[in-house]
């Protein structure tokens, strides 16, 4: 019953494969549990028929475990196979009669064994096991001459062993398979790949040989790149062929030996162009451009001929022969004028390689020479021509003519572009640029409102120059920059002011508001710190203007929400960035960051937006009590100050609530800085919620010892005094240190020298006697600490010793003698623990 289960799901599991019931995989599985449960019924004599079934099921389920890569899985299954194999051998020769039968069984039984073989030799290679392949192979190899119908099979199998070792660049292993798959193909004409096979074979060996070491292996790469060109005759080959002998530095005569063996044979156009282009990219210019000299002879009615022509050129410009360039392209325009016109694909081509030509010459401030290739791509448009891209050179040619000085013609092309694209952005770009040159204010104004309506539209064109969104504030950007460079800062300010004042699109009026903060803040790095006050506070109105109108916006249709989360990210971070930059001016940092945060709440609140609110919100906080500590500030000054602090630390607490949520903050100091600041101002105002934020806090398990510290010395710092509260924090402390597994001396030191200074005021000697009780214990903590380490601060145990000691004479004063007894005793036993100090204190 489990075999014939077995053998039924063996069975389905073929049929809903066929029908793409189940994958590779689970095929692979299903085949398992069935090959398995075959093995597990296996009798000890099984019959011949039960033992087939087994050889097959072991050979498929091994050959699906390959398939899906798990060839690990595969190797028990293909040792199950071959161990069957020669149980199916053994018992076909104990019913044979004569050696007749025995030869008829040995090939009914080599089949299998080939199989199998090739199967494991496929199992080992994919476990990265070299040797143990070629045996298998080998001994499917030997095999062959009784098999002669599996050579294609094998000789395609040692292929793609070799496809795969070239592609893990095993440049050895792969040429051994490759050699080991052509041999195999020529074992039997008959029963071969054919020759197309073959000479692939023969080319990826080349290749492979090519690739490991030209130098060391030219030799066999020329052979089996020649054996490939002798199987099949192949593009590829021939051009691997000249590759490999040009890597080699073969010489002149060898390389026009090897051009000339596919001149006989019908290549394309595009085939003997690559061989050009690889015969002049490494260097062979001679015989690359005889080359090309020599194709159009072979391709006369070819519509692309031009190609040849536009790949001389290309390749005498990259060798800097400029001057036959400029013939091959005035050839090339004579053409053009008398009949014999380039293909529109070609002719594009042509017009890119000029104007990147000109661009080089632009960039390398070559202007005359730049003009030299506009002109020439001016020479294929017909007079009175509208296109848009003869108005982009024409642009580019007015601004070679500025940089010559030469108004007049700089003049005339942007007329020529504005007949060509007068709604360009661009071209009211150009108009600009010549206005500033020419010191015609009203006229530069006059482009800069241009240039606003039309970015306004540049999103609705769809032609090859649409201007994107941010060209249009770039190029207003840009036209205050050039009126800065023309030394005319009064136009580019005058310009980009009077958009931010006049215009009713909030998008334009926000790039404009961009630019004079760009433009000021520029003027600004340059001017000395006393004298920029004005253009601070003027770079603070921009940005207060831009979120006036950003938070309007919400009622403009055209103004998306996408725009105005893009403008306030910028507007958030050009703040954030002018308060780090102005970080000397505590005031307007804060400013600067304020308005950051008000920017913000224009975006979506992200974690990152998050942590910026939290940021500009804590150090607004910060600046506020830092200003409010100053001597020289009004005292309702400071009240104001430490209000508005407590505004910001409230704000701030709602937004870390929200932020705590998006992710683990367990070391963010952020909970400690909202306490200390929130107790600070609370503490100074005088706050009657004091005592219950106080209560919140002794009841945090996780508080430092060193926050608490801080909550001490703020609780006495002038106007607040809060000693009771300083004394309860201090206690805290200690208790915190004292609960460290190894106490930090220092630390501790300092912490009871506080806490002793609070108790015992120096000076005092009618003192109760609770409290010289509790300052008693803390000695004896001190001593207690001072003798269980070295590393207790010899200063301190110094101060100790004299405030014991002078509070014993305080006492012996007023005549309480057992108790001054006591304290100098108490000053004394520290007397023993100090180091080189010790003999000045006997």
């Amino acid at each position: 019953q489990v075999e014939e289960g077995a053998i039924n799901l063996w069975n389905w599991t073929v049929t809903k494969h066929t029908g793409s019931v189940v994958n590779d995989e689970q095929r692979a599985k299903l085949r398992f549990v069935a090959c398995r449960l075959v093995c597990l019924c296996e009798g000890s004599d099984p019959p011949e028929g039960t033992i087939r079934r087994q050889i097959l099921m072991s050979m498929k389920t091994g050959k699906g475990w390959i398939d899906i890569g798990k060839a690990d899985i595969a190797d028990g299954f293909l040792e199950t196979a071959m161990s069957s194999i020669e149980k199916l051998y053994a018992k076909l020769l104990k019913g044979s009669d004569g050696e007749a039968d025995i030869n008829v069984h040995k090939a009914d039984v080599e089949k299998n064994l080939f199989k199998v073989l090739a199967y494991q030799a496929e199992s080992v290679f994919a476990q990265g096991d070299f040797q143990k392949a070629v045996m298998c192979v080998q001994r499917c190899k030997d095999m062959l001459m009784k098999l002669p119908k599996e050579i294609c099979y094998l000789s395609i199998l040692c292929y793609n062993f070799g496809v795969e070792t070239y592609e893990w660049k095993k440049y050895e292993q792969s040429s051994f398979w490759l050699s080991q798959s052509y041999d195999i193909g020529k074992m039997d004409m008959k029963y071969s790949v054919g020759k197309e096979m073959q000479a692939k074979v023969l080319r990826l060996l080349a290749t492979a040989y090519f690739e490991w070491d030209c130098n060391l292996y030219l030799d066999k790469a020329l052979k089996a790149i020649s054996l490939a060109n002798q199987e099949k005759i192949h593009p590829a080959g021939f051009y691997l062929k000249v590759k490999i002998l040009l890597k080699s530095g073969a010489s002149d005569e060898d390389i026009n030996s090897a051009v000339a063996e596919f001149l006989h044979h019908d290549m394309s156009l595009d085939f003997c162009l690559n061989i050009a282009k690889l015969l002049l990219e490494h260097g062979r210019e001679s015989i690359g451009f005889d080359f090309l000299k020599s194709v159009p002879e072979r391709f006369e009615s070819s519509p692309d001929l031009g190609k040849i022509t536009l790949l001389h050129i290309e390749f005498l410009l990259q060798n800097k022969r400029e001057l036959l360039a400029k013939q091959k392209v005035e050839e090339v325009i004579i053409g053009h004028y008398t009949g014999k016109h380039l293909l529109p694909e070609a002719l594009n081509q042509l017009h890119v390689m000029l104007w990147d030509r000109a661009a080089k010459h632009y960039e390398a401030k070559s202007y005359s020479e730049a003009l030299h290739w506009y002109n020439y791509s001016v020479s294929f448009y017909t007079p009175g021509q509208i296109d848009k891209n003869l108005a982009k050179l024409q642009r580019n040619m007015a601004s070679c003519y500025l940089h010559l000085k030469q108004i007049d013609k700089a003049k005339e092309a942007v007329k020529e572009a504005e007949r060509c694209d007068p709604n360009s952005i661009f071209t009211k770009f150009s108009v600009y640029k010549i206005a500033v040159m020419e010191k015609d204010t009203d006229k530069a104004v006059e482009a800069v409102i241009e240039m606003g309506k039309l970015a306004e539209k540049s999103s609705q064109h769809k032609d090859k120059l649409r201007v994107d969104e941010n060209t249009g504030t770039n190029l207003l950007s840009l036209a205050a920059q050039i009126a800065l460079e023309n030394e005319q800062q009064v136009v580019a300010i005058k310009a980009l002011e009077y958009l931010s004042e006049h215009l009713q699109d909030c998008r334009q009026l926000i790039a404009a508001l961009k630019c004079l903060v760009r433009l000021t803040l520029s003027k600004v790095m340059a001017e000395h710190e006393e004298t920029r006050d004005d253009d601070i506070n003027s770079m603070l109105a921009y940005l207060t203007l831009a979120h006036t109108r950003l938070a309007e916006s919400f009622t403009e249709e055209k103004f998306t929400a996408d725009v105005r989360i893009l403008e306030a990210h910028w507007f958030r971070k050009v703040a954030w960035n002018l308060a780090v930059q102005f970080r000397g001016c505590p005031e307007k940092m804060r400013d600067f960051f304020l308005l950051s945060f008000k920017f913000s709440q224009f975006c979506p609140s992200d974690k990152a937006v998050l942590i910026a609110q939290k940021t500009c919100l804590l150090i607004a906080a910060a600046v506020d009590l830092e200003m409010g500590r100053q001597q020289v500030t009004p005292s309702e000054q400071v009240e104001q100050l430490l209000t508005q602090a407590l505004q910001h630390l409230q704000a701030c607490k709602d937004i870390w609530k929200v932020l705590k949520l998006t992710g683990d903050f367990a070391k963010d100091p952020t909970d400690t800085l909202l306490l200390l600041y929130e107790f600070e101002a609370r503490s100074k105002l005088n706050d009657p919620t004091l005592h219950n934020l106080m209560e919140s806090v002794w009841e945090q398990p996780q508080i430092e010892a060193k926050t608490l510290e801080i909550i001490a010395s703020l609780a006495m710092e002038s106007p607040a005094r809060y000693p009771v509260l300083c004394k309860k924090a201090l206690k805290s402390a200690l208790n915190l240190h004292r609960k460290q597994t190894v106490i930090d001396a220092v630390k501790f030191s300092k912490c009871l020298h506080s806490l002793i200074n609070l108790s015992l005021p120096t000076g005092l000697t009618d003192l109760d006697a609770c409290v010289l009780q509790e300052v008693w214990d803390y000695f004896e903590d001190a001593l207690s600490v001072v003798s269980s380490t070295d590393a207790y601060p010899e200063m301190e145990i110094l101060w100790l010793m004299a405030r014991a000691w002078n509070t014993g004479i305080f006492q012996y004063t007023v005549g309480k003698y057992k108790e001054a007894e006591q304290w100098c005793g108490l000053g004394m036993r520290f007397l023993n623990h100090l180091g080189s100090l010790k003999k000045s204190y006997e």
